[in-house]
């Protein structure tokens, strides 16, 4: 996988893009944290994205946190490390966290997949309605991009109804970043979008909530600036 480092001071700092983005999303945001924390910052391109190379059959994101896990152990980042994650990288976070809780220090989840909105209802509303697009994406000439998204949908029902039972580790501190306009175009999934961040943020005492005003989903382009204090304020808590 490729991997962009700035150095710097523990804790690291890991960049993760949202789906269908790669490390170029944080070109604003990773300058500003090293200004502003001196912190060893690593941003990187998940498999098939970006410079990285792509990877066979569907993508989970278990395998993407173990390749996170063997790059960073390449890189000789074995602790102390701060997860900065956008959108579908939320349950890359997840699973690190999980699995390597000794490794995490904290996390900031900017307007990131969390469990509790993926309910078994809006999960099947999901699959239905993407089911067209999967469609069309069969059809299409096979690029890379069209094979990323599809190894994305490939067991998207089933995957986030396993994924909605999951728990983030008590001891990881946590700062949450919701969009003010959330992914979603109807009131509904709206609301359902923030009121998961809100449940998530509040389920333990060592979590924030923060609301990225003036911003759409893609929160590291609109308000760096948000996701840089965030972070800055978390490493006031693990430093």
């Amino acid at each position: 996988m490729a991997f962009s480092v700035t150095p710097g001071r523990l804790p690291a700092i890991v960049l993760d893009a949202g789906g269908g983005m790669d490390s170029s999303e944080w070109g604003t945001v990773a300058p500003d944290l090293a200004a502003r924390t001196g912190s060893e910052i690593i941003a990187y391109d998940r498999s098939g994205e970006g410079k990285s190379d792509e990877s066979p059959g569907p993508w989970r994101a278990d395998n993407a946190a173990a390749d996170l896990a063997a790059g960073l152990m390449r890189l000789g980042v074995t602790k102390n490390v701060v997860l900065v994650s956008h959108s579908l990288a939320g349950e890359v976070a997840f699973s690190f966290a999980r699995s390597h809780p000794d490794r995490v220090a904290g996390a900031v989840l900017v307007d990131a997949n969390l469990p509790q909105f993926f309910t078994p209802s809006e999960t099947a509303k999901l699959v239905a309605l993407n089911e067209k697009q999967v469609e069309d994406l069969k059809k299409a000439p096979s690029t890379r991009q069209t094979r990323q998204l599809l190894a994305q949908a490939d067991g998207y029902g089933p995957v986030h109804e396993a994924y909605h039972k999951l728990t983030w580790p008590s001891g990881i501190p946590v700062a949450v970043i919701v969009s003010a306009e959330t992914p979603f175009p109807t009131p509904e999934d709206a609301q359902l979008w923030r009121q998961a961040q809100q449940d998530f943020a509040h389920a333990a005492p060592n979590r924030t909530l923060v609301t990225a005003e003036h911003s759409s989903h893609d929160v590291p382009l609109d308000r760096p600036d948000v996701v840089g204090t965030a972070v800055e304020n978390l490493l006031k808590q693990v430093r």
